[in-house]
């Protein structure tokens, strides 16, 4: 595709600002940030970027640069800055806790989630960012996400009945885990956030819109061209305005996330349209969901308490393919998981069991929030997939101001000095690395590559440095950043988690092979299942179920 006149334009101003830019840092002093030590990069143009692109499994290189320089290490970002990279707990509770605006998302990684969905919670900054969080944490608030479990009962069930009636004429079933983990997970958000059933689960086929989202991580994201990873690094140097016109582009991704974000809003006008106040001001009143809250909140007067009609349907997007996709990926890989470790997976079951026969006694049918809580077993097995498997493994910051990095673990420098901070000036780049903090041996313990949900069991996370707002992962982010819907995603994963391992048993298709063909496969920051050798049947995660014995 030959880029056209406007584009070529855009690429001129941004390369020359990129040059103005560089030139002008060559002349600041005392840059201590070249004294940390690091990597060689491949890409003299992309540095690092390039090379955490293309690892087979996510983490890969992180791990290795981990054991080398320790928690905290110098990487090379694009167009030849020194970034630093980190994972130490100190530095990332500085980050997101106590200067959680001082550190602010990249241009060019925050932009593609506004040419996704326009200008929502994930992609605001500063104050924009507070009135968005202000607003949208009492649809957040514990006791409302509480409210839902009986219809993530319900929804799960569907799941499992569709399961159980294939398995009533056949042995077992060779299933793409993610693609029905997707589909319940997407009717579950539609009807929790809007009130809305999105048909994921009906049975002749998936709805458009579930078809439409299908793999948008990876296809936005995965093994980018060095030329599209180039134009959206030169992002960072664009004005707002210029940067909006990067969504025509004819060529992909963008084309694919249009594409999307045309369909959706033909959703998301007739979900708001039905929540308008005109519409049915009783039926409102009684509404729970997630938007309708929204819309109510609207009606006040003060504009600092109100989101407008664009940020609303930016919220319904976001809320769509983050409340549903990433959910199924870490239920995917918790299954395939179990798969690979039987045993463990037979103590889940025992504990379910013993859980539903106290139900019984009781004269109950479905569990409580306290019977989800109290099986132990099963909470640690979705505490350490969220730990080994998070599905976002870095976020990049960007330093507002000069500022000083405190350190858990000191480093070494290049000069063979011992520092326990490192002095951050303004425009820094600081890669924060949650993959590499999830597997940090001085946190989780010697065992920390290995996928073992005792481990929590026996840690107390309250004498960690506090980081993560679950169990101290980083998987959810942390601080004033951290993902809103945390809670929601961990109840909807204790249901389905009860109703699919209690009811099915799950193993590898070939039980026989000493390596899984399933690739923990990096895109942009993000991390998609893949089948080795097969990228293009999509994202893939196969598995082996059978009505449980």
């Amino acid at each position: 595709m030959i880029p056209t006149p406007p584009v070529l334009a855009c690429v001129a101003i941004g390369l020359f600002a990129i040059l103005v830019r560089l030139v002008l840092s060559r002349y600041r002093k005392g840059v201590s940030i070249s004294d940390i030590r690091g990597p060689p990069s491949v890409s003299r143009l992309l540095g690092h970027e390039y090379d955490l692109s293309r690892e087979d499994d996510v983490g890969d290189l992180e791990f290795e640069w981990l054991r080398e320089f320790g928690p905290t290490w110098k990487v090379r970002a694009a167009f030849g800055r020194d970034a630093l990279m980190t994972a130490d707990p100190k530095a990332l509770q500085h980050i997101y806790h106590k200067s959680g605006y001082t550190y602010a998302k990249q241009r060019s990684q925050n932009h593609m989630g506004y040419l996704m969905s326009g200008p929502n919670i994930v992609w605001a900054q500063d104050e924009t960012h507070q009135r968005h969080r202000k607003i949208m944490n009492p649809a957040f608030s514990a006791a409302q996400l509480r409210s839902f479990l009986p219809m993530f009962q319900n929804t799960t069930q569907r799941l499992v009945d569709k399961w159980r009636t294939e398995l009533s004429s056949k042995k077992s079933l060779d299933v793409m885990v993610n693609n029905w983990a997707s589909r319940v997970a997407l009717d579950i958000i539609g009807q929790a956030a809007f009130d809305y059933d999105y048909k994921g689960l009906d049975d002749n086929e998936e709805s458009p819109l579930a078809q439409a989202y299908h793999g948008i991580f990876k296809d936005i994201g995965h093994m980018l061209p060095m030329t599209t990873m180039l134009l959206r690094a030169s992002w960072d140097y664009f004005p707002q305005p210029i940067l909006n016109l990067f969504k025509y582009i004819p060529a992909d991704p963008f084309t694919r996330v249009r594409s999307v974000n045309e369909l959706y809003r033909k959703y998301g006008k007739e979900i708001l349209r039905e929540k308008r106040p005109e519409v049915d001001a009783e039926k409102r009143g009684y509404s729970k969901d997630i938007m309708s809250i929204l819309v109510n909140a609207n009606e006040s007067s003060d504009p600092k308490t109100r989101l407008d009609d664009e940020e609303l349907m930016a919220q319904m997007y976001t809320l769509t393919l983050a409340g549903h996709e990433t959910t199924a990926t870490t239920l995917s890989f918790l299954l395939y998981e179990l798969a690979r470790n039987p045993e463990y997976q037979r103590r889940m079951r025992e504990e379910i069991l013993e859980a539903r026969a106290k139900v019984a006694e009781r004269g109950g049918v479905n569990f409580s929030m306290e019977d989800l809580d109290g099986m132990k077993v099963c909470l640690n097995a979705i505490k350490e997939t969220l730990r080994m498997h998070p599905i976002i493994t870095f976020l990049p910051r960007v330093a507002t101001k000069d500022d000083v990095l405190p350190l858990a673990y000191p480093i070494v420098t290049a000069n063979h000095e011992t520092i326990s901070e490192v002095p951050i000036r303004k425009g820094q780049i600081v890669y924060t690395s949650f993959a590499a903090y999830n597997r940090l041996q001085q946190v989780w313990g010697d065992d920390a590559h290995v996928w073992n949900p005792d481990r929590f069991s026996r840690i107390d996370t309250g004498k960690q440095t506090y980081v993560g707002v679950f169990s101290n992962l980083m998987t959810f982010s942390a601080g004033i950043r951290a993902c809103i819907g945390w809670r929601f995603s961990i109840i909807e994963m204790q249901v389905l988690v009860s109703e699919l391992v209690g009811t099915f048993q799950y193993s590898l298709q070939d039980s026989n092979s000493d390596k899984s063909d399933v690739q923990r496969a990096p895109s942009g920051n993000a991390m998609v299942p893949l089948l080795r050798g097969n990228h293009g049947i999509g994202t893939a995660l196969p598995l082996r179920v059978e009505l449980a014995q």
